[in-house]
């Protein structure tokens, strides 16, 4: 698996990345730069998951199911990230958009 000299390498593959309309909007108004979160997420660190949640998806780094994070941004903003079951693709959306 590709590492990356600024952290811990990637423990699956992500497939393409989508980002949702609200989620492209926000980045384009400058309110939101998605990369920390992102890989947070490809290093398996789900971020403000309940704990069954954090055990599934580590049991799912082996098995091939999907993973799926969230994180708050601020006070407003909190966004999800899901990589699908067969890691053909990577979604990024606002909690809200579940």
């Amino acid at each position: 698996m590709a590492s990356n000299a600024k952290g811990p390498p990637r423990l699956f593959e992500i497939g393409a990345l989508i980002f949702s309309e609200k989620i492209q909007q926000t980045m384009d108004e400058g309110r939101l730069d998605p990369l920390p979160y992102y890989l947070r997420h490809m290093r398996g660190d789900w971020g403000e998951v309940a704990d069954y949640k954090w055990q599934e998806n580590n049991a799912a780094l082996q098995s091939g199911g999907a993973l799926e994070s969230f994180y708050i941004v601020h006070r407003e903003l909190a966004i999800s990230i899901l990589t699908l079951a067969d890691r053909s693709a990577t979604h990024v959306r606002m909690s809200s958009e579940r």
